[in-house]
């Protein structure tokens, strides 16, 4: 599928933060059917078990990538979750390359609802999460938002 835009990174988000020793440093899509993507790796040190990633982490994943759909078509909204149910189907490895879906499944003034999973390299589900999110714009987010710390890191990704 076709890459329309590449979302800005930050730099200390566990999930997306560049400057995060220990983050995943994800990088996140908007595709051409309206969802959002990721290709990324878990570190060993996400681990819970022996093999396996931690059940938070894979949370935190899920949670700012379908949290981070709704910039596809309210790029000033940022959501704050107000809900999230995780389902965890299969185990999933760190040190893998994975892939991550979110879609917006209902949005209104204040809230919007979305939906994700994250997926093997061969596309198996093995975890997935549905999620409320409560609508806020950047300045009731940040102190001061004049010190914005999202900012955009090229890649060559046109198709996941």
């Amino acid at each position: 599928m076709k890459v329309v835009k590449k979302q800005k990174n930050s730099h200390m988000c566990i999930i997306c933060g560049m400057d995060n020793e220990l983050g995943v440093k994800a990088p996140f899509y908007e595709m051409e059917d309206g969802s959002i993507m990721t290709k990324f790796h878990y570190l060993k040190e996400h681990q819970s078990y022996p093999g396996r990633t931690h059940g938070g982490m894979i949370t935190c994943m899920l949670d700012e990538l379908i949290g981070r759909a709704i910039w596809i078509t309210e790029p000033e909204t940022w959501g704050v979750t107000t809900n999230i149910n995780v389902r965890f189907l299969k185990p999933v490895p760190y040190n893998e390359e994975l892939i991550g879906v979110g879609r917006i499944t209902k949005s209104n003034r204040f809230l919007f609802e979305a939906e994700g999973e994250i997926k093997d390299k061969n596309g198996l589900v093995l975890a997935t999460a549905t999620a409320t999110y409560f609508k806020l714009k950047e300045n009731q987010i940040m102190e001061n938002p004049e010190h914005n710390e999202m900012f955009l890191v090229p890649d060559d990704v046109k198709e996941i």
